[in-house]
């Protein structure tokens, strides 16, 4: 199998299959995890992912490289051009597009946590991947190494891994990464702020684990809505942000059992029960009476509710 994929008590693990190849995203891996990104996303029951690697030498050495046998040098300039302008239908520059319409299909965005356990190599894609697809990443201190490979190849890339890079950097660390090209170690990263923490590699899956199990404590909804209201409105205007933030917020406590639980059990002293549960949409507010509408514009005012 080019990968393997298990899912156990709301925790989805997805682990790239192919360490003799550098576990790197070949078409049947491309296309397994792919199908493995669609089920995290739709299955209700799983509230965060780890994504790694077989091994303990990569995490993911990047795409297949090697072209079909059956196409000559003239053949592979053509397509590369034919793709520049007439892409394929349901891609992004040529490339089959994810289950959030935007990223490729094998690194696609989902609004669901995804914690990285890099293993070893994460080099070209499989940089990609951690830059597009993960939200919290945990390296390997003996074991994880990092690459575009970009440069060295004589291309700046087909992938959206170097723009990527720089928003989530500072400039001058993305660029020494895209300008020298050079391979830079876990302390490295941990320095320049592309992973969360580094530990020994015999604590490596534990760590990730014991972080996706806090996750699955927490408020499904609210989890997935705080991700896709950072991914998609983070760099609005303040002022724009925040009123999609409280939108947000009001459907999540009006139309989520979450939405209150989180308070009640605060007030009651207890932890909370957090389901993902929606709630039915109700009846219209009463006509209230004048003392009542004098109470609740007194209380609306206060801010004490």
């Amino acid at each position: 199998m080019p990968i393997e994929y298990a899912k156990r008590d709301g925790v989805a693990y997805i682990t790239l299959n192919n360490p003799a190849k550098a576990n790197i995203l070949d078409k049947d891996t491309s296309d397994a995890i792919s199908e493995a990104w669609i089920d995290v996303w739709e299955d209700s029951d799983i509230r965060c992912a780890i994504v790694t690697g077989k091994g303990d030498r990569h995490f993911c050495g990047g795409h297949n490289l090697q072209p079909r046998p059956d196409l000559t040098a003239e053949d592979r300039e053509y397509l590369r051009t034919k793709r520049i302008f007439w892409p394929l239908a349901g891609t992004v520059h040529g490339q089959k597009t994810g289950l959030d319409g935007r990223m490729g299909d094998h690194y696609p965005r989902i609004w669901k946590p995804v914690i990285a356990a890099i293993n070893g190599w994460a080099a070209g894609a499989g940089l990609y991947m951690l830059l597009t697809s993960t939200d919290i990443r945990i390296a390997s201190a003996e074991n994880a190494r990092f690459k575009f490979g970009l440069l060295t190849q004589g291309w700046v890339g087909n992938g959206p891994g170097p723009a990527m890079l720089a928003k989530q950097l500072r400039y001058v660390d993305a660029m020494k990464i895209l300008l020298t090209d050079e391979a830079f170690d876990a302390r490295e990263a941990l320095r320049v702020g592309l992973i969360n923490e580094v530990v020994p590699h015999a604590d490596l899956m534990a760590r990730a684990e014991a972080m996706a199990r806090h996750i699955v404590t927490l408020p499904p909804a609210a989890v997935r809505m705080m991700k896709e209201f950072i991914v998609r409105f983070r760099e609005l205007p303040d002022d724009q942000a925040w009123h999609v933030q409280n939108l947000m917020n009001h459907l999540l406590i009006q139309v989520t059992t979450d939405g209150e639980e989180g308070r009640q059990a605060f007030n009651e002293k207890r932890p909370p029960i957090f389901t993902g549960k929606l709630r039915r949409r109700g009846e219209a507010w009463p006509d209230w009476s004048d003392d009542d509408a004098k109470r609740l514009d007194e209380a609306y005012r206060s801010g004490e509710y």
